[in-house]
């Protein structure tokens, strides 16, 4: 192509605050003719499967990753060759990404047109390096090196007094992303004594993995004399065995996208807040009934009409009687943030994982609007298009376990929320009605909250507020 260049699409944040993203199926190959807008493959992020489009016209010259890779944001993915008529300043020439390029593309980036992806603009600072400093103290550099190398457990015993220089290091703040800053942290691992392999001397995930490995080597071979510190090779082999492992009898499934997010979003949750639930079992023969003639209803025409409908409203007038468990815990600023409307939170159980999207302004739907966004959330959750920005905001969340025949549970709180009501099956049980057992339909309820804001009063009563309404329908209307 005369007068053409090669233009190097990055990995753009597709929501907010996401480091990653991993990409599940490209759309184009090398050779293929693009267009604006294009959409030229689909990623993973932890939140929801995303399709990107490509901003300028062209070929395709390379695809930088294969499907199933993980890719940072920011890091370039494809390379397109346009016509020349761009301006140069905007362009990168090079075929291949080339690291030492990439700084300098996102100072000029501002003045190209960005695309959009599902509500959200690429952030073009997001991938800023801040300039390294070249020159250093040499004595701050001498220090570095003797704490490095005793970390290594290969520094000679005279180095040790260089270790007091160390506060030097602050003057210069090692370059890291904020995930390896913060496995840094969980690990133990100073920064400032890891040497950097990555691109433009960022410390990388294998990099605090390596200085940690090669800590806990002079710990395993402390007992033994001196002379024998050379075995230590061998008990080092030691956490090697578990990659052998017979793929006849075991399946080992890479943590990564939906269900790395929920995890560490559970396990944040569970060490966060203090957790209390509460059960109650509630006779709902007359909710049942409702939703039979709701279904009749032909202002429900089109609509899905279920048990949940129904429980998602009961759930809104506790909140409304009780307005205080519709709040969060803000820990930096030590305020209980209480609020005035409800983002409710419905959690889905789908192919990639556990996702909780949320009906925005909840409260104030009324019954066939409530019942047309419960329908709209599940469909597109099933189908996998859900968007990050549909499972942000979140303020209470109701887990449904009942469909899998499950009479109740103890479900963890949504990071952010202070509530989850969990919802067992619905089945039909002997029950004592107007001074006589008969069979009646009946269903067990829990409710999960954080105890640092919600006492057990406040979270008692809005539990039995949900049983009330559910028990006598007619309170929908009453107490509202």
């Amino acid at each position: 192509m005369t007068n053409a260049s090669v233009r190097e699409f990055k990995m753009p944040d597709v929501g907010e605050g996401l480091t990653e993203a991993e990409i599940l199926k490209w759309y184009v190959q090398p050779g293929d003719a693009v267009t604006d807008g294009q959409v030229v493959c689909e990623v993973e992020t932890a939140k929801a499967a995303v399709e990107l489009p490509i901003p300028y016209d062209g070929v395709v010259r390379a695809l930088h990753f294969p499907e199933g890779t993980t890719v940072d944001v920011g890091t370039s993915i494809i390379a397109v060759e346009v016509a020349g008529g761009a301006a140069p300043a905007q362009e990168e020439t090079a075929v291949a990404p080339a690291p030492a390029a990439e700084p300098e593309q996102p100072a000029e980036q501002p003045a190209a047109r960005q695309p959009v992806l599902v509500g959200y603009g690429v952030a073009t600072s997001s991938t800023r390096r801040r300039p390294r400093k070249q020159a250093q103290d040499p004595a701050a550099q001498q220090a570095a090196s003797a704490v490095q190398s005793e970390l290594n457990g290969h520094g000679a015993a005279p180095a040790a007094p260089a270790v007091p220089a160390a506060p030097a290091a602050p003057a210069q703040r090692p370059l890291a992303k904020p995930p390896v800053r913060k496995l840094a942290k969980d690990l133990g691992v100073d920064l400032a004594t890891v040497t950097p392999t990555g691109p433009d001397g960022v410390v990388t995930r294998e990099d605090v993995h390596a200085a940690v490995a090669a800590a806990q080597a002079p710990q395993q071979t402390a007992p033994a004399a001196p002379p024998a510190a050379p075995a230590a090779s061998a008990p080092a082999a030691q956490p090697a065995a578990p990659a052998s492992y017979d793929s006849a009898r075991e399946t080992r499934i890479p943590v990564k996208g939906v269900r790395k997010a929920t995890a560490a979003a559970m396990v944040g949750s569970a060490f966060t807040a203090p957790h209390v639930t509460e059960f109650v079992t509630v006779d709902v023969t007359r909710t049942m009934k409702l939703v039979e003639e709701l279904k009749q209803d032909k202002e429900f025409a089109g609509l899905r009409v279920n048990p949940l409908l129904l429980i998602a409203k009961a759930l809104l007038v506790a909140i409304r009687r009780n307005p205080d468990i519709n709040a969060s815990w803000d820990e930096a600023a030590q305020e209980i943030v209480v609020k005035h409307y409800v983002n409710l939170g419905i959690a889905a159980a789908t192919p990639r994982g556990l996702i909780v999207p949320n009906i925005k302004d909840a409260h104030a739907r009324t019954l066939p609007e409530l019942a047309a966004s419960l329908g709209e959330l599940v469909s597109t959750a099933r189908e996998g298009k859900t968007s990050p920005s549909a499972m942000q905001g979140g303020t209470v969340t109701i887990t449904n376990v009942g469909v899998f025949g499950v009479d109740t549970g103890t479900p963890l709180l949504n990071p952010g929320e202070s509530a989850i009501l969990a919802v067992g099956a619905i089945k039909s049980q002997p029950w004592v009605h107007k001074g006589k057992v008969k069979p009646r339909q009946v269903t067990t309820l829990a409710l999960s909250f954080d105890h640092r804001l919600v006492d057990g009063e406040l979270g008692s009563k809005v539990l039995a507020d949900v049983a009330a309404v559910l028990e006598q329908p007619k309170r929908l209307i009453t107490w509202a």
